[in-house]
């Protein structure tokens, strides 16, 4: 018995000896799975029912594209006058007769929004400034004459209106909803090539002073935006409108796109568009002053220890800012509770007053601060000076 049991301890040994060493060098041949199989896992979230896959913004193209139309301009070019010596014998002996040089149209291309099922367009100023005939062609292939509604050059928006059914109307974005690093598409007509889809992020917000408008607020993209995009959507991934393309930074004489693109909010094309709807015109507010930026040798200067505010270089005889006791070398700090940053600040938040209503001015005075109450005027069509606010 004993003989037995030392056999099967002596087996069992070797077997165990046998596993291990198998178990150490090939472990496939006790899983029945073929030498180099990976097994990986994927983890899913909940709700998930497949592995995920390459980011596609073709949802937000498709829902966005049917309301971005190509607009098509025309203006007549008028031959000039018909010199005297064509007329003159002598000068037809010598030099035979010359062709009347005939009138012929100019033709210019830019892109829109539809932003109403009643057919109102956004595009920009640019693209139909002093247009003898506007053409407005849809996604779906129709084309259509449209009427000029209203233009506000200073921002450089326009409204269209056409007349057609079931027009597709865009979606605007909630205002401010915009951050830095989101992505976005730019639909438009670049070179007249047809509609075109490019996509970037948001570079930068509140671009201003750059020499474009006289009032900024640029979105910056570096989405593609060329020569024909000019009124055409800036969208995010949802297709929602959240700019109008306006202009490219370019050095070179075509524009080409060197990927600095910029857009015009949405917040400030909707409050513009509802004024030229309802009243065929912007109006903003003035109180007729002329400003500069503050610096710092200006802020020591004066013994002001910040250079934010805009310093009143002028103050024109009988406007509002004269009636409110403004004075040259105030340091305006605030527009009715709003701080003031720099002289483009102030230019918009005038700009924002209700002509007529009274508004209330933050100034510092011989190192004090105190606040002038001023009846808002009416900012003028053309202004005398271009920082005069």
């Amino acid at each position: 018995m004993r003989k037995l049991w030392l056999i099967f301890c002596q087996t069992a040994t070797v077997c165990l000896a046998a596993l291990f060493v198998v178990s150490t060098l090939r472990p496939d041949l006790l899983s029945g799975m073929p030498q180099g199989t990976v097994i990986t896992t994927v983890k899913q979230t909940a709700g998930d029912s497949a592995a995920p896959r390459a980011s596609s913004y073709s949802d937000a193209a498709r829902k966005a594209m049917p309301a971005v139309v190509n607009i098509f301009t025309s203006k007549a070019i008028k031959a000039p006058q018909r010199h005297p010596l064509m007329d003159d014998p002598v000068f037809r002996y010598f030099f035979g007769d010359q062709p009347d040089v005939q009138a012929r149209p100019s033709t210019n291309l830019g892109s829109g929004v539809i932003v109403s099922d009643s057919g109102y367009i956004l595009t920009n100023s640019h693209v139909v400034e002093a247009a003898d005939g506007i053409e407005v062609a849809l996604a779906d292939t129709r084309r259509v004459n449209a009427r000029l509604i209203g233009t506000d050059p200073e921002s450089d928006l326009a409204v269209l209106k056409i007349d057609l059914p079931s027009l597709p109307a865009i979606t605007f974005s909630q205002p401010d909803s915009v951050r830095v690093g989101d992505v976005v598409l730019a639909i438009g007509n670049p070179f007249g090539v047809g509609q075109t889809v490019t996509m970037g992020i948001v570079s930068a917000l509140g671009r201003s002073q750059l020499g474009i408008n006289t009032f900024e607020n640029f979105i910056q993209t570096d989405a593609a935006i060329n020569p024909g995009n000019s009124g055409g959507a800036l969208v995010d991934v949802n297709g929602h409108l959240i700019g109008i393309n306006t202009a490219i930074y370019s050095k070179t004489p075509g524009g080409a796109s060197l990927g600095i693109g910029f857009a015009i909010p949405v917040s400030t094309a909707k409050t513009v568009m509802e004024q030229i709807i309802q009243t065929g015109s912007v109006q903003r507010g003035w109180i007729g002053v002329g400003v500069q930026d503050m610096t710092k040798e200006i802020a020591e200067s004066f013994k002001i220890p910040s250079t934010r505010g805009a310093l009143i270089t002028e103050v024109f005889r009988g406007t509002p800012a004269d009636r409110g006791g403004m004075k040259v070398g105030d340091v305006l700090i605030a527009v009715d509770g709003k701080p003031v940053t720099d002289s483009a600040t102030m230019l918009n938040l005038i700009a924002a007053l209700v002509p007529g209503n009274p508004a209330t001015l933050r100034v510092v005075r011989e190192a004090g601060e105190i606040d002038l109450k001023v009846i808002v005027g009416k900012r003028p069509k053309q202004p005398r000076r271009e920082n005069q606010e």
